[in-house]
C-alpha cells in the first residue's frame, strides 16, 4: 500500500526546499512550466517542463528555483507500505529523473489526485491513493521499456503540437504521418509507443480540456460547444465527455461567472 503524507503546488520564482531524510518518504516531482534546480546526494538536478524526478525514501535532498525563473511544478511526498512492492522506479538507489512520453497522462492524474486531497471528497484517501498507484504503474511501463531517444521524443513532440494546433478538426494518422515525414502506421505506433495514447485519445483529451474551460468560461451553450470542438453528433459528445471527465456537461455550467 501506498501512503501520502502531502500533496503540494509550487508556482514561485523564490521557491526553496530543504528536506532532510526522515520518515522514509519519497519525493515526486513533475515540472509543469520553466524549470528548476534539485540537489541530491550532490548531484545538481535540473528538471524542465515535461520531466518527473522521482526521489527515493533514504536519500535527502534540498531544491530552489533558479534566479528570476517563474517555474510550476505538482509534487507528493509518499511512503510505500509493502516492501515488496513490485514497481521497478521505487526500487532505484539514485533519484529517477525521466522525461516522459506520457506526460499528458501523468499530469491529468496528478490533478485529480490534488482536487480529491484538497477538497477531501467521500473515500478522498482511498480515491488518491489508487490513482497514486495507476501513476506510478504508467511510469514504471515507460521506464521498463528503457529510455525514449531524443529523436522520438521530437517526432511526438512534432504530433502533439499539430494535435493541439488543429484539434477541433479530424486528425489522421495520415496528416500526423506527412507532419513527421514517416509513414501513417509508423507515426500511430510511435505516438502510441511513447505517450500510451492513441491519437484519438490525445485528440479527445485535447478537446476536453478545451471543453472544460469553455463549460466554465464562455456563455456558449453546450451544442455550439460541441460543435467548435468538432463532434457533430450531441450524443456522442456526452459520451466522451462523461467518460473522460466523470461528470456531465451541464455540471460544469453551474460554476459559470454571471452575465455583467
Amino acid at each position: 500500500m501506498l501512503e501520502i503524507v502531502d500533496i503540494q503546488e509550487h508556482d514561485k520564482v523564490d521557491w526553496y526546499e530543504k528536506e532532510p531524510c526522515r520518515g522514509q518518504i519519497y519525493c515526486l516531482s513533475l515540472v509543469t512550466y520553466g524549470k528548476c534546480v534539485y540537489w541530491v546526494n550532490e548531484q545538481k538536478q535540473i528538471i524542465e517542463k515535461g520531466e518527473m524526478l522521482l526521489i527515493p525514501a533514504h536519500l535527502a535532498y534540498y531544491g530552489k528555483s533558479i534566479p528570476t525563473m517563474m517555474h510550476t511544478k505538482l509534487v507528493i511526498y509518499f511512503r510505500v507500505q509493502q516492501a515488496d512492492l513490485e514497481l521497478s522506479i521505487l526500487h532505484q538507489a539514485e533519484p529517477l529523473r525521466l522525461k516522459l512520453g506520457c506526460y499528458d497522462l501523468i499530469h491529468e492524474k496528478l490533478k485529480v489526485i490534488i482536487l480529491q486531497w484538497t477538497e477531501h471528497t467521500p473515500y478522498y484517501e482511498l480515491m488518491t491513493q489508487t490513482l497514486l498507484m495507476q501513476l506510478l504503474i504508467e511510469v514504471s511501463r515507460e521506464y521498463d521499456q528503457k529510455l525514449i531517444s531524443a529523436d522520438k521524443h521530437q517526432l511526438v513532440d512534432m504530433m502533439k503540437h499539430y494535435i493541439q494546433r488543429n484539434y477541433n478538426h479530424r486528425i489522421t494518422k495520415e496528416q500526423l504521418g506527412e507532419v513527421i515525414e514517416r509513414t501513417p502506421n509508423y507515426a500511430a505506433n510511435l505516438f502510441k509507443s511513447v505517450t500510451n495514447q492513441t491519437i484519438s485519445d490525445y485528440v479527445h483529451h485535447q478537446r476536453m480540456k478545451r471543453a472544460v474551460y469553455m463549460l466554465t468560461e464562455s456563455q456558449l451553450t453546450i451544442a455550439e460547444i460541441s460543435e467548435f470542438l468538432g463532434y457533430r453528433d450531441l450524443s456522442y459528445f456526452y459520451r466522451v465527455f462523461k467518460r473522460m471527465m466523470g461528470t456531465v456537461p451541464s455540471e460544469l455550467m453551474q460554476d459559470r461567472p454571471p452575465i455583467l
